[in-house]
């Protein structure tokens, strides 16, 4: 049962995958399928038992989320390359479809996170909508660590990534504090039974918590590997792509990780003259990474993929 269960994970996560990397173009149910090694006739319901969404939700709600991440982080690349980036034909179809979604047109969603960043906290409640996942950090805690990033200058480098053989095991749900006990209490133990302590970590991040349902977030924690695991369990393999990233280097906690992104996304970047692409954004955790169990600070590097605009 166990073995069949991964084995199906396996297929889900690589149709997932296929999904993320290839929003800016149609996806037809007889590829997808392939990918997952379905027939047509039975993928669509597989895939909506297993996730819940249909495949064509699913795929709708990746792709404008994806827009809202990349309308706040790229306000000076206009509405309509945006809709195209992530699979729209006009402007007035992704218009409509982002405006049930988010209860916002896309404009109106760039303007309220340019408003964000100038005041430097949430927008004003009048301005959210149901649909939009909530935060999900302590107000006070927001406010303290945009105040000491604000007077702390990002240190971020643009370089050439080689891609990295993963093996990885899967967290859905809220991020921040969740992770951190997801690392220690499933993750750690899993190290250990496979001798990969002391290998590159990677934190892969799928999601966008501020425009992703909490329940929905996913994030992989991943471990570098050159040799197949002793003892597997419901770990998965895949490959980081290589080229060419945005990396800032992050001192912080778990309560603070979010607002660094943040801060990467919807400032660094937007002032970069680059632009955002389909590969995974992650934390990339070297050799060299300390965790101090006390005061609960770790350090890190923040990669985003980036090309030219």
């Amino acid at each position: 049962m166990t073995s069949s269960r991964t084995e199906y994970a396996k297929r889900m996560h690589r149709v997932l995958e296929h999904i993320d990397r290839n929003l800016d173009r149609s996806l037809e149910l007889p590829e997808l399928a392939e990918v997952a090694h379905f027939s047509a006739f039975h993928f669509h319901r597989v895939f909506a038992a297993w996730m819940g969404e249909t495949l064509g939700e699913y795929s709708r709600r990746r792709r404008l989320e994806m827009a809202a991440v990349r309308l706040a982080a790229q306000p000076s690349v206009p509405v309509l390359s945006i809709a195209l980036s992530v699979g729209f034909g006009s402007g007035e179809a992704f218009a409509r479809a982002f405006k049930t979604r988010f209860g916002h047109t896309p404009t109106a969603w760039r303007e309220r996170e340019a408003a964000r960043r100038t005041r430097g906290s949430n927008p004003d409640q009048s301005m959210s909508n149901m649909n939009q996942a909530p935060r999900g950090r302590d107000i006070q805690d927001e406010a303290m660590n945009h105040e000491v990033m604000n007077h702390e200058a990002m240190n971020v480098s643009v370089i050439e990534r080689p891609p990295a053989k993963v093996a990885y095991l899967r967290h859905v749900g809220p991020y921040g504090e969740t992770i951190s006990k997801f690392w220690q209490d499933v993750v750690y133990p899993w190290m250990v039974a496979n001798d990969l302590l002391g290998q590159p970590r990677y934190g892969l991040s799928h999601d966008d918590p501020g425009v992703t349902a909490p329940g929905q977030c996913r994030y992989d924690a991943c471990v570098e590997i050159s040799h197949p695991l002793a003892a597997p369990g419901m770990a998965l393999t895949t490959a980081i792509p290589g080229g060419k990233y945005a990396v800032a280097k992050f001192r912080g906690t778990a309560g603070q990780i979010g607002d660094a992104w943040d801060q990467l996304l919807r400032e660094w970047l937007a002032a970069s003259g680059l632009q955002l692409d389909a590969r995974p954004f992650f934390e990339h955790y070297s050799k060299e990474s300390v965790f101090d169990p006390k005061t609960g600070c770790f350090t890190c590097e923040l990669c985003i993929p980036v090309a030219p605009l």
